[in-house]
């Protein structure tokens, strides 16, 4: 039969008799079960210690590593070890492979999103104007046109609304046309019913060639900034918020979308005068005597009565060479003249900004008044109608 020692027997938080030898035996949470009741050697009792003491030392490095950081002590106990005091490993155990700092800097620098060049769209946004020069070569009737667009929009306005009104109609609308549609206008309305718009007021109400030159700076223009400013806009600077509409007036501005930039301004500007230069160079050149830039009649003899002498001979000589010079020279100075104010118009008109107003609508009525306002300063000087 097994017996129990009687220094180990219930000793769970028990104290012996002070008496007792053996007055510093801790308490232990087991009952041992021995075969025999001889007391234990001396060896065996500390095997049994350095075991107790092996077990709690691994119970303190098993903690997890949101834990304090403990050290095992000798008889087994832990304290807390501050985090200056942690022994690192050495560099040569576990060196880190070196980090490139180009490569980081790429990978950490966000990729360029893709441009979407609207091809569709600006094909067919092009297209117009190479239709309206043919119709105009051809000398077709402006009412015709202006007829046909009409009949357009009445049938374009109505399938608008519609799409806004039914779910289904809009999958369909938007399933047929909707490859020529930017992604803001599917929440808004159609930017063909401004160009549409846009070019019967020009072909009602400017001259021909006026109206024409318009519908074509409408498509060629906007398309060539447009373009042109996706490609290279990111590498130029944006266009100022303002510009004065007079020089030396600052209270006079013109506001310019801060979302363009001045690559797409000069390439509408260049695209502008290319257009004004091929159209009344050689499509039209009826307006050509208004290109000679002559001195209104009188002018010389009523700067006779206010201007020095001297100056006002300065400025008849120049008069008197300017007449004189071959007819292909002032003609070409007179085209060059047209074609850089009608570009600055070109590139201005298509840079503003007027709210919520789509540029297919504003750009050919501005762009053509400017340019009509500007030959009615021509025929002032040189006295044609």
């Amino acid at each position: 039969m097994m017996s129990i020692p009687a220094n180990d027997a219930f000793t769970l938080g028990l104290q012996h008799d002070p008496a007792s030898p053996r007055i510093a035996l801790r308490s232990s949470t087991k009952i041992p079960f021995v075969s025999s009741p001889k007391p234990r050697s001396p060896s065996a009792s500390s095997t049994i210690s350095s075991r107790r003491s092996s077990a709690r030392q691994m119970s303190v490095e098993r903690q997890p590593p949101s834990s304090p950081y403990f050290n095992g002590n000798a008889n087994g106990s832990a304290s807390r070890t501050p985090a200056r005091q942690r022994k690192r490993p050495s560099s040569s155990a576990t060196a880190s492979p070196p980090s490139d700092s180009s490569t980081s800097s790429k990978q950490s620098k966000p990729p360029r999103p893709a441009v979407d060049w609207e091809i569709p769209r600006k094909t067919l946004h092009s297209s117009i104007g190479f239709l309206t020069l043919y119709l105009y070569a051809s000398n077709g009737n402006p009412r015709t046109v202006v007829y046909v667009l009409s009949a357009a929009l009445a049938f374009i306005v109505p399938c608008d609304i519609l799409r806004f009104r039914s779910a289904r109609f809009e999958k369909l609308f938007e399933r047929c046309v909707g490859f020529l549609m930017r992604e803001s206008e599917k929440k808004t309305t159609n930017g063909v019913i401004w160009y549409i718009i846009g070019v019967i007021f020009v072909l009602s109400v400017y001259p021909l060639d006026i109206a024409t030159v318009a519908i074509l700076i409408l498509s060629w223009a906007d398309t060539a900034a447009s373009t042109v400013g996706r490609l290279l806009g990111p590498y130029t600077a944006p266009l100022p918020r303002s510009i004065p509409l007079i020089p030396f007036v600052p209270f006079l501005r013109l506001p310019l979308a801060p979302r363009k930039s001045l690559a797409g301004f000069i390439a509408g500007s260049v695209t502008g005068a290319a257009i004004v230069l091929g159209f009344w160079g050689y499509v039209y050149p009826v307006r050509d005597a208004q290109l000679d830039f002559h001195l209104p009649a009188g002018f010389i003899e009523a700067a006779q009565d206010t201007l020095p002498a001297q100056v006002t001979e300065v400025v008849k000589q120049s008069v008197e060479f300017v007449q004189g010079l071959d007819l292909s020279v002032g003609r070409w100075i007179g085209l060059g003249t047209l074609g850089t104010v009608c570009g600055l118009i070109s590139g201005t008109a298509e840079a503003l900004d007027l709210g919520s107003l789509d540029d297919n609508l504003t750009l050919p009525i501005i762009s053509g008044g400017c340019i009509w306002g500007f030959f009615k300063v021509l025929e002032y000087f040189t006295g044609s109608s």
